[in-house]
């Protein structure tokens, strides 16, 4: 984060509200680690940090079958897991690694690597939150 950051780019923050979890704590929260971090990244702005909800893994949600993407007029390559990545360093572990999506960062069904390169394969979308919160949600990390 820190290297793009500072290289000119502009990195989108993707954080999880737990339950009873205020959302302006969070990016209040966020919103200070910038400020120490000297990143100027906005914490305020929803595309810049998106604050996801917190999911049921347990909940019960709709199978997504090839008919479903044309009624709902949408491509598995227009999710965003199939185009991006998620680098994520975890308290505790030697190296970071690349996932499919921030949703999953515990599912080992979603940890593509310690590389990019090693990443770069196609993203199964068979978990409940690929098809409640992103096929039938339409959300995403990032906007643009």
């Amino acid at each position: 984060f820190l290297w793009l950051a500072r290289n000119g780019f502009s990195p989108h923050v993707a954080s999880r509200r737990l339950s009873g979890e205020p959302e302006a704590a969070i990016r209040d929260g966020f919103a200070r680690l910038f400020a120490e971090l000297g990143v100027a990244t906005d914490a305020n702005d929803p595309v810049a940090l998106t604050v996801f909800p917190e999911m049921d893994v347990a909940a019960d949600v709709p199978e997504i079958t090839e008919a479903c993407w044309g009624i709902l007029g949408k491509s598995p390559e227009s999710v965003m897991c199939a185009s991006s990545r998620m680098v994520v360093k975890r308290k505790g572990e030697a190296h970071p690694v690349v996932l499919a999506c921030t949703l999953l960062p515990y599912d080992p069904r979603f940890e593509l690597g310690r590389t990019l390169a090693e990443a770069a394969g196609a993203v199964p979308l068979n978990h409940p939150h690929c098809a409640k919160f992103c096929v039938l949600g339409g959300g995403a990390c990032s906007r643009g």
